[in-house]
C-alpha cells in the first residue's frame, strides 16, 4: 500500500511537471512571436510609409505616438521643417514647431484638458534601455532645448507629439533623443520630402527650412497585433 502511494506521488509529480514544461513551451513561442507595432504613415501625393516601432528599448514613447496616431491626432497634420541629408520633421498641430498635444488627445473624459510632455527615454536623462542609433530611417522624437537658460532636464522631458525622420546617420544625436522605431518601407519617400523647396535656408532667418507647400500627413495608424500598450505616462509642459 505504501509502494502505491509512492507510485501515485511520483506520478502526480510527473504530470504536474509535464504541464509546466508545456506551459513554458506555449509561453516562449507565444513570446517569440509577437510582433513589434507597425506603423503605416500615408502622405498625400507620396505614398506608404511604413515604421517599425520598438516598445522594449522606449515603451512610453511607443505607447505616446501608438495612442496619438490610432485617435487620428496625426491626420492632416504636416511635415513643418525638412533638412536635406539631416531629417524631417512633422507632426504639430500648430504646423510651426510650437505645438504640443492635449490630455484630450490620448484619452476620454478628460476633467481639466491641458497640453502635455513625456520624459525622455534617452541616455542623456539617465534611461540607459535605449541604445537605438540616429541612422538613415530611424524615428525620434523632436524636443525643445533650454540649456542655454539653465534648464537641461526640462528640455529633455519636453516632447509630446513632433517626431522626426532620418535621412542621413547623425552619430551626434546618439543618447540625446528617444529614437523609437524605424522605417522598413517607403524610404524613398522620405528622401523626395527632405528635398522639397523651402521658404529658406538661411538658419536664423523666419520660416527656415519650411516647406513652401508642407507635405501633408494624410494618416498615421499603427497595427498592434493585438497587443495594449496602454496610455502614455505624461507630465506637464514646461512654461
Amino acid at each position: 500500500m505504501k509502494t502505491k502511494t509512492i507510485i501515485t506521488i511520483i506520478a502526480i509529480i510527473l504530470v504536474i511537471a509535464l504541464i509546466g514544461v508545456l506551459c513554458y513551451g506555449y509561453y516562449e513561442k507565444f513570446a517569440k512571436e509577437t510582433k513589434n507595432p507597425i506603423a503605416t504613415m500615408v502622405i498625400e501625393g507620396y505614398g506608404e510609409v511604413k515604421i517599425e516601432l520598438y516598445p522594449d528599448i522606449a515603451p512610453n514613447t511607443v505607447a505616446n505616438f501608438i495612442r496619438l496616431s490610432n485617435r487620428g491626432f496625426y491626420d492632416g497634420l504636416t511635415f513643418h521643417r525638412t533638412i536635406p541629408d539631416f531629417m524631417i520633421q512633422g507632426g504639430d498641430k500648430l504646423g510651426n514647431g510650437t505645438g504640443s498635444p492635449s490630455l484630450s488627445d490620448i484619452m476620454d473624459d478628460v476633467e481639466t484638458d491641458k497640453e502635455y510632455s513625456i520624459k525622455g527615454e534617452f541616455i542623456a536623462n539617465g534611461y540607459n534601455e535605449n541604445t537605438l542609433r540616429h541612422t538613415e530611417g530611424v524615428i525620434s522624437m523632436a524636443r525643445s532645448d533650454y540649456s542655454a537658460y539653465g534648464y537641461t532636464e526640462e528640455g529633455y522631458n519636453s516632447a509630446g507629439s513632433q517626431f522626426f525622420i532620418m535621412t542621413k546617420d547623425t552619430s551626434s544625436l546618439n543618447g540625446l533623443y528617444a529614437a523609437f522605431g524605424k522605417v522598413t518601407e517607403g524610404i524613398e519617400i522620405i528622401h523626395e520630402i527632405e528635398k522639397v523647396e523651402v521658404v529658406t535656408r538661411e538658419s536664423n532667418a523666419e520660416n527656415a527650412n519650411k516647406p513652401v507647400n508642407p507635405p501633408v500627413i494624410t494618416s498615421i495608424r499603427v497595427e498592434t497585433f493585438g497587443v495594449d500598450y496602454g496610455i502614455p505616462e505624461t507630465i506637464d509642459t514646461f512654461q
